[in-house]
């Protein structure tokens, strides 16, 4: 049963329960990996709007070096959204089971190496210190372009200025008098965009404040072990699926070569 549920996650038959449990959890490591972040480097790396505002401000005011690394940390999160393009693309080619799974599983092996960058940061800030804010940025990319890809972009787990959005959206409706002469024009509210969207705000703010507090009294490696150990759980499942049919399928292919 677990399997089968872990399965079900990130696996490529999808609906919509589905979709909703997988974007909570991924809403969970989004804010736990933006406090960490914070806390290893000053500022938050899934936040693209500040990135490329600051890189206005910074070219207008002659700071070109700053502007071209903001530059850098903008190109880092495009890409890394591109990576899982191109990751789930060629699943979905193949028929793979884990053409979701692949994307999460190259996130845990990129959140155990910011683990080690940030635990070395404060002797090597200049060399690791941008290392750093390209590798959050390129995660916070990858993961946003994940969940986007499964649900059709109706569940973002990285930035919660566009659910905020829809939730005052939502509210207005639902504030609204309705007149009762003019059926045809009556404003309803989406209620559940409403709770979806105030789940995941709440699951990325509880991730933040669990974040902080890990990679505070923990340190890097240990908090993103922790984090990269529930990607891999989630991934697993479709993963070694793919693996175990790949090497049914190479094996079949060996014995039927050594026989001719």
């Amino acid at each position: 049963m677990p399997l089968h549920y872990l399965s079900r996650l990130s696996g490529s038959a999808r609906d919509t329960q589905a979709n909703l449990q997988l974007g909570c959890v991924l809403a969970l490591v989004a804010g736990a990996v933006n406090a960490g972040g914070f806390l290893a480097i000053g500022g938050y790396t899934s936040h693209m709007t500040g990135i490329v505002s600051g890189m206005a401000d910074d070219l207008a005011l002659g700071n070109i070096t700053v502007a071209l690394a903001a530059l850098g940390a903008w190109l880092a999160f495009v890409s890394g959204a591109a990576v899982t393009a191109i990751m789930v693309n060629w699943g979905k080619r193949r028929r793979l089971h884990s053409q979701f799974a692949a994307s999460l599983m190259l996130e845990a092996a990129l959140l155990l190496l910011f683990g080690l960058t940030g635990n070395y940061l404060a002797t090597m800030p200049d060399v690791l210190g941008p290392v750093t804010i390209l590798l959050l940025c390129f995660v916070m990319g990858l993961q946003n372009a994940i969940i986007t890809k499964i649900s059709g972009a109706v569940i973002r787990t990285t930035h919660v200025t566009g659910l905020s959005t829809d939730i005052g959206i939502e509210l207005g409706k639902m504030a609204y008098y309705n007149r009762r002469h003019l059926p045809d024009r009556m404003v309803k509210v989406n209620r559940g965009k409403l709770r979806t969207h105030s789940l995941l705000i709440a699951c990325f703010f509880i991730g933040g404040v669990s974040g902080a507090l890990a990679f505070k009294h923990i340190g890097f490696p240990a908090a993103t072990i922790l984090l990269a150990g529930v990607l891999t759980l989630l991934s697993g499942v479709p993963v070694l699926r793919d693996l175990r049919l790949l090497w049914r399928f190479y094996r079949r292919r060996f014995y039927s070569h050594s026989h001719k």
